[in-house]
């Protein structure tokens, strides 16, 4: 029932539409025009207001003509710059740019999935539970649309239904993520003293020395299986005649364990404690949980249904743990039940990122599939 020629129109007509974060409001326009078409009850929570974007979080209710809960389907509306002026290009059965921006099959390739869900159901007049959608703006800089939903002014009747299929994630159709790390971001700040560098460097304190100090003895990268450590970036900038008395590093660290996570910011800050006191110096430690974990709440039920779906339309699964954040990390907070799958996006944030369309048609199809065989 998926038709093939109009969702590969449909996902290149999107990509066109230049929507990266903070300026994803000609699309929104353009989604909530289309959804409304196609039979949905709309909310739109206005949350870009808290960090100067210009599009709402778009939710929407397909009412259903049987009894149950129903499902979600969520996907993002932003893309990773730069990404104007996008051409695609349709060759051996994917789709690419001319290598001058990314495609932004991350995240439309899995809103173009939603869409095209929605219309075989409306015109095949299809039984179903409620559907319900949700796309959000600013995901690619750091779940911010999804971080600033009031939820206590979304109306009941349109609350998404706590099963959730986010279809955000990179790869094949049928890799199903079901888990996902919590992150902390830390900056660490030294200050020590300035002194002429040629005449009296005995009588500075040099800070880039002790963030040096400090750096050597945390452990940054892979730190077991589940965890992780890194980072990004130093600031310090002096002359070099002057004893620098500032530096900071900028970096994070994720794990699926918050207690692990907790006692790795004790043993960094620890570490800064003792080299500020070896220096006679100072530090300082700005830390920000930016994402909770994200697990399942039923055991895996939900995840291991729809890998059998993918099973039965002839697509391989695989049950995930995956080490990124996503809005599926956020929504985890207001207790809802997400996996997120893959559309066959490849590559991501950079311009040689392409979507395989024979993927996208696999989970489109599972999805369907999912909707009219197991919500009954």
């Amino acid at each position: 029932m998926i038709n093939r020629e109009r969702i590969i129109n449909n996902f290149i007509e999107m990509v066109k539409i230049y929507s990266p974060s903070k300026k994803e409001g000609k699309f929104a326009n353009y989604l909530i025009d289309l959804l409304k078409n196609l039979g949905g009850e709309i909310y739109l929570d206005n949350g870009y207001t808290k960090y100067n974007g210009d599009a709402p979080t778009i939710f929407a209710k397909f009412k259903g003509n049987l009894a149950g809960e129903g499902v979600t389907l969520c996907a993002h509306m932003d893309v990773i710059e730069p990404c104007e002026n996008i051409s695609p290009i349709i060759e051996n059965g994917i789709i690419k740019t001319d290598g001058t921006t990314t495609l932004g099959g991350d995240d439309k390739g899995g809103v173009a999935s939603i869409i095209e869900v929605l219309r075989v159901l409306k015109e095949n007049n299809l039984s179903h539970q409620d559907i319900y959608v949700l796309l959000t703006p600013g995901e690619e800089s750091g779940m911010l649309g999804a971080k600033s939903i009031e939820w206590k002014n979304v109306p009941s009747n349109i609350r998404p239904a706590t099963n959730m299929i986010v279809l955000d994630n990179a790869g094949r159709a049928g890799i199903i993520a079901h888990s996902a790390p919590c992150q902390y971001n830390f900056t660490f700040t030294f200050r020590g003293k300035k002194a002429h560098a040629g005449i009296e460097p005995e009588k500075g304190i040099n800070a880039i020395s002790m963030a040096a100090a400090a750096i050597a003895q945390m452990k940054i990268g892979r730190i077991n299986e589940l965890t992780t450590s890194n980072i990004g970036s130093i600031t310090s900038q002096f002359p070099t005649n002057v004893v620098p008395d500032y530096c900071s590093f900028h970096g994070e660290v994720r794990s699926h364990s918050e207690e692990t996570l907790e006692n790795i910011i004790d043993e960094y800050e620890n570490i800064a404690k003792n080299v500020a006191d070896k220096f006679n110096g100072e530090y300082t430690l700005e830390l920000s949980y930016n994402y909770p974990i994200l697990k399942p709440i039923d055991d895996l039920k939900f995840g291991k249904e729809f890998a059998k779906v993918y099973e039965e339309i002839g697509v391989e699964s695989e049950l995930k743990v995956i080490g990124g954040g996503s809005d599926s990390n956020i929504l985890a907070k207001e207790g809802f039940n997400s996996i997120i799958v893959g559309v066959g996006m490849y590559k991501v944030h950079t311009v040689e990122e392409y979507l395989v369309i024979e993927d996208l048609l696999k989970t489109t199809e599972a999805i369907l599939n999912y909707i009219i065989k197991y919500l009954k």
